[in-house]
């Protein structure tokens, strides 16, 4: 089977949420005919990377860079939302035209939101060939919440605005392109809800986010970050994530410090976004920005924790930390998508007090959270290991008939 994957970034190093996923379904379908086409911001040779083995042959476009000028004229003078101009490159789009008239595909697997701007090209030269539309998120779904939890803080108002702008036009981009191609794929039942919502005929399969456990043994070279690491994982400019960030070191962290004063609180993660700056000396904050290797910061957290107050999917943080056998102490929202049970794999928490309350728990019972990651690590061994999810992508292309 020959199958074209469109990607928003090079999907290696697998280091955060989508080049996570796609590096993982690439690798699980390595023994079919991969062709892989992706923005890239630094000058990384593909084959020099797993890519290079994986695939049939890998493409690279330097990533279009769009300013907030271009956003703020993009909201001005067009109803698409800004989704739709954030990967359009008439560079790849004449790349891509050029790659499907010289190859016939079984299959094209357009990965996340912002890569449906290319369904023009792809039905005009290949009108025929099946399109899987991988929706990482809800898109119009992220953005509502983004509204709803910015719009409580006055200063945020304008951002509010701009978000429920967004999140409408959002919702009829994302239902135009679920009803342009052949399947739809969401990564949580939750997700596949929130797209059905949206009047499509569409089918929707769910196929989680998954991740190898296998590679999240212990570091050979582990790290020591204190008996108190309370360690936050993801990149550092998206907004769910920089909202996580702030709230647990300005409202969490310093009631955990009046029962354990050397607790630390690690942000591991590229790109942290100007709105980080405030934390930057503060004590008890760290941030790593990016860091060569997530799982040696996994291994020396003693407590994982998932402030998220925003978002849809999956949280691949989630299951790195499970795969670790980490204690985790979540939000509702930040383990939205996983059937874990409180109190069993992670304990749950909403607010700022309840949140403090589990991490001092669990940073003194050293017997519980030792616990806790085990079944954790049973638990995402069990459910959410590629080689139990790809059987799933397999089945949504054999009712698509290329199999």
């Amino acid at each position: 089977m020959r199958i074209l994957f469109l990607t928003a970034d090079l999907p290696y190093p697998p280091y955060a949420g989508a080049p996570l996923r796609i590096f993982g379904l690439i690798e699980g379908l390595a023994e079919h005919a991969i062709w892989l086409m992706s923005f890239t911001i630094a000058r990384v040779d593909p084959a020099q990377t797993p890519l290079g083995r994986l695939c049939r042959r890998v493409i690279t476009v330097p990533a279009p860079l769009r300013s907030t000028r271009d956003r703020l004229r993009g909201l001005a003078l067009s109803h698409q939302p800004d989704m739709a101009f954030r990967r359009y490159s008439p560079r790849y789009a004449q790349e891509l035209r050029q790659l499907l008239q010289q190859q016939a595909f079984d299959l094209i697997q357009i990965e996340n939101l912002e890569m449906a701007v290319y369904l023009p090209v792809i039905r005009e030269v290949q009108p025929d060939t099946p399109i899987v539309y991988d929706a990482h998120n809800a898109e119009y779904a992220l953005q509502r919440r983004i509204y709803e939890s910015d719009r409580a803080t006055t200063s945020r108002l304008h951002v509010a605005l701009y978000s429920y702008i967004q999140s409408q036009r959002l919702r009829r981009f994302e239902r135009q392109v679920c009803r342009d191609v052949n399947y739809v794929v969401a990564v949580s039942d939750t997700d596949a809800d929130l797209l059905r919502a949206l009047d499509i005929r569409t089918p929707i399969a769910v196929v989680p986010n998954g991740i190898s456990t296998r590679l999240y043994r212990p570091a050979d070279e582990p790290i020591d970050l204190g008996d108190a690491a309370l360690v936050f994982t993801g990149k550092m400019d998206f907004r769910p994530n920089v909202d996580a960030a702030l709230w647990f070191a300005e409202e969490i962290l310093p009631l955990v410090r009046q029962d354990v004063p050397n607790a630390h609180f690690y942000v591991a993660g590229q790109s942290p976004h100007p709105r980080l700056d405030v934390l930057r000396g503060q004590p008890g904050i760290t941030l790593t920005g990016l860091v060569p290797d997530i799982v040696p910061y996994l291994h020396a957290a003693s407590v994982f924790v998932v402030p998220l107050r925003m978002g849809s999917g999956t949280r691949l943080k989630v299951l790195e930390a499970m795969a670790a056998a980490r204690p985790i102490i979540s939000t509702r929202i930040g383990v939205q998508g996983l059937n874990v049970t409180d109190g069993q794999e992670v304990i749950l928490a909403d607010t700022s007090r309840e949140f403090a309350q589990a991490v001092v728990e669990l940073q003194k019972n050293r017997e519980r959270a030792a616990a806790m990651g085990r079944r954790a690590e049973e638990f995402v061994r069990q459910y959410y290991d590629w080689s139990v999810l790809l059987p799933r992508l397999m089945q949504v292309y054999g009712e698509l008939g290329v199999l």
